[in-house]
Formats: C-alpha cells, structure tokens, sequence
C-alpha cells in the first residue's frame, strides 16, 4: 500500500490496518483499501476481489466511504 493512499484517508481511517473490516469474510482494512488503491472504484468491484460485502453487507457503509475517499480526487 502506498503512502501517499494512506495520506487520502482521515486520521481516524488510517488506523487499524490489521483489523478485519468485513467481519463475515475476514477481509482486513488493509486488503480492501489495496483492491480500491488497484482499480475496484464501487462496491461490486471490491467484492468481487476481496469478498467484502459479500456476507451479510454490515460493512458496506465502512467500504463504501472508504471508494470515496480514495477516490475523491477523480470526483471532482
């Protein structure tokens, strides 16, 4: 994961890197956030490489700001 993706994130996103983030696949933060750092921009993209979502959808919001965040630059 490059530096300057984490630098795209809030603080308080830039934490728990380890930590399962979808807890019904155990997908880790860091996993999700290189699928969108490799070209998966929507939700169905991150699934379909990591298996995000793919459980019962809880952390579809989490993933979803985390889409945004990454990619607000291509936006504006």
């Amino acid at each position: 994961m490059k530096k300057e993706t984490l630098d795209k994130l809030p603080e308080v996103l830039q934490k728990d890197m380890e930590d399962n983030l979808c807890t019904c696949n155990s997908v880790i933060k860091k996993d999700i956030i290189e699928a969108i750092e490799n070209g998966a921009n929507t939700l169905e993209k991150v699934r379909s490489k990591t298996y995000a979502t793919d459980g019962n959808g809880c952390c579809g919001r989490q993933v979803s700001r985390l889409i945004e965040c990454l990619n607000a630059e291509e936006l504006k």
